[in-house]
């Protein structure tokens, strides 16, 4: 399959043609999965490296992320249709007292465009709401973001409440403005990114483990 040019649409924030040529691949009878995985999903991928090199930032990742969707949006019905399940599901949330969530926003549009099953319990999550939620929705990872230092506390009790309470299955990633990967060591968080990019190889790398 030829993917240059849908990698190339959505690198360059071209929702339209993004949703075109998805189209036109589908239309000649190409795999849906394929185009998800070969096309959007490298794309994305791309995007993250473009990123971490310092070449694209936040705004041109959010672009990018919405040119995305607009081929997902093609390729929906073609999934559903097929019964391709999601990689796996991922809880995210702000922690109890932090209302602040376009990190947040960014990590969970980047874990979705890579494939996995997002569940955004949103700001001011509580930890017996993520682990509940988690258990609910047999998620394997839950992702926790804290912007404000006063709440980093509070990250670390939703870490040892899933410790404790996670049946040992389950695994905390962490990020946030104020968290280090020294941080995260120190309260048992089995994931660090400081970044939405390095969110979808860290989750990646939890999941295969």
């Amino acid at each position: 399959m030829e993917t240059k040019g849908i990698i190339a649409a959505v690198l360059n924030f071209d929702k339209e043609k993004t949703a075109q040529l998805v189209q036109a691949h589908l239309d000649k009878g190409e795999d849906a999965l394929v185009i998800l995985n070969q096309a959007l999903i490298a794309a994305m991928d791309e995007v993250g490296r473009q990123f971490s090199a310092g070449i694209f930032f936040v705004p041109e990742m959010l672009m990018a992320a919405e040119a995305m969707h607009a081929g997902l949006e093609v390729l929906g019905p073609y999934l559903a249709r097929s019964d391709i399940k999601a990689k796996g599901t991922i809880v995210i949330g702000t922690v109890k007292g932090d209302n602040l969530d376009i990190g947040k926003n960014l990590v969970a549009m980047m874990l979705e465009c890579a494939g996995y099953r997002v569940i955004d319990l949103g700001v001011n999550v509580s930890k017996g709401k993520f682990l509940a939620t988690a258990k609910k929705y047999q998620a394997y990872i839950v992702a926790l973001s804290a912007l404000l230092s006063t709440t980093m506390a509070e990250m670390e009790a939703v870490v040892a409440d899933v410790r404790a309470k996670g049946g040992g299955s389950l695994r905390t990633l962490v990020g946030g403005a104020p968290v280090t990967a020294s941080f995260a060591d120190e309260i048992g968080a089995d994931g660090y990114s400081p970044d939405a990019a390095g969110a979808v190889s860290v989750a990646r790398r939890l999941f295969s483990a």
